[in-house]
């Protein structure tokens, strides 16, 4: 699956879904931080799922309309556990994500908001 993370995302997470077999880009790794906007029409533009700990993301996608393929959000995961979760993630809801779904993960629950 090809996956952009955010900066916010652990960047030892990067290595480790690149292992499990996932296409990963860091935007930690950019020299510059494009802004929001910007990182989300680059995930979309390269058929990327969007793994973050912000919610401004889904503020884009569903307040203003900006296009996505799908988006991950990470709500208190541990900062050195997201690759297991987003694996675990993207597995199970990888037909949803593919079709733009907004997903939120917590330890409690997995929301799934699909897309429109």
């Amino acid at each position: 699956m090809k996956i952009l993370l955010d900066t916010c995302v652990w960047g030892g997470a990067l290595k480790t879904l690149e292992q499990i077999g996932h296409d990963v880009v860091w935007s930690g790794n950019w020299d510059i931080d494009p802004g929001d906007e910007k990182i989300l029409a680059i995930a979309h533009r390269e058929g990327r799922i969007l793994i973050t700990l912000d919610k401004d993301f889904g503020e884009l996608a569903i307040v203003f309309g900006k296009p996505h393929s799908g988006r991950v959000r990470l709500v208190s995961i541990a900062a050195r556990q997201p690759a297991i979760y987003c694996d675990k993630i993207i597995t199970k809801y990888a037909s949803e994500l593919q079709a733009g779904a907004i997903i939120t993960v917590s330890h409690e629950r997995i929301r799934i908001r699909e897309s429109i």
